[in-house]
């Protein structure tokens, strides 16, 4: 990174903190709890309900779910926002899934989430992982090379004493992984890889298909669409997930969340 690109990255994220600072000013204002009933604001107002997440996050969650996003948060461990553990919270206060599949891994910050919430709750969940383990990249992301992503994302379960998810190495569009997500009935998916439309698109029907009735998917940077308006310190998404989104078909899927970019499907 040149000198130039270091000092915009800081001042960046001088102003990212300085906007959140200036948001919790406001925490006090929101009850205590996200009821499931008022879910339904998140998509007539996404902004302010995003807010009142983030909010939620710093003032609400329990201490394990804040001290586990900021593990990932520092040394990059993982991308995502703060508000997007409120999301999970909710999620699996709400369904407590049985199954769960996250679709691009990277370091493992959603699935050991997954993992730690259903230990938090006090219910099973079968945790499983599709994806690459390298710094393949798309149109959009490019990542670190030089690590061994699998055996890292074993290491943040170990930090956390997590039971171990049942991984596997492959890019979803490779037959292995076609048949691996076929091989279950979920109840709950995470589409987090490529975000190149075509690949998304192929992501989204393997698993609309491979999902149970009532369950959910949540797609990742999938707001560009939306009167999302998202603040200095959070992101809108991108274009391939954020096509989709639009296409999905209202007769077979219903949206019942949106936290910042991340938009909950629920199989109908």
């Amino acid at each position: 990174m040149n000198a130039r690109r270091f000092i915009l990255a800081r001042l960046r994220d001088l102003q990212g903190r300085l906007a959140m600072r200036r948001v919790l000013r406001h925490a006090s204002d929101y009850p205590a709890d996200i009821a499931r009933a008022e879910w339904e604001q998140s998509l007539h107002a996404p902004t302010a309900f995003y807010l009142r997440a983030f909010c939620y996050f710093h003032r609400h969650l329990p201490e394990a779910v804040r001290q586990h996003r900021r593990y990932f948060a520092s040394k990059r461990r993982g991308f995502g926002e703060d508000a997007f553990h409120t999301m999970w919270f909710l999620l699996f206060r709400e369904f407590k899934p049985a199954t769960f599949l996250e679709i691009g891994v990277y370091r493992g910050q959603v699935i050991s989430l997954a993992a730690l919430l259903a230990r938090h709750l006090n219910f099973t969940c079968e945790v499983h992982g599709l994806s690459p383990f390298t710094s393949a990249g798309d149109e959009v992301s490019r990542y670190r090379a030089g690590l061994d992503y699998l055996a890292d994302t074993l290491r943040n379960f170990d930090h956390f004493h997590l039971p171990r998810p049942r991984l596997l190495k492959a890019f979803s569009t490779d037959p292995v992984a076609r048949d691996y997500v076929r091989s279950k009935t979920w109840d709950a998916i995470y589409i987090d890889g490529s975000h190149d439309y075509p690949v998304v698109k192929q992501d989204w029907d393997l698993c609309a298909q491979s999902l149970r009735p009532g369950g959910i998917i949540v797609l990742d940077d999938a707001a560009l669409f939306t009167t999302y308006q998202p603040p200095v310190f959070a992101s809108k998404g991108h274009p391939g997930p954020s096509r989709l989104a639009e296409e999905i078909d209202p007769q077979a899927f219903r949206e019942i969340l949106q936290v910042g970019h991340n938009r909950v499907f629920q199989k109908l």
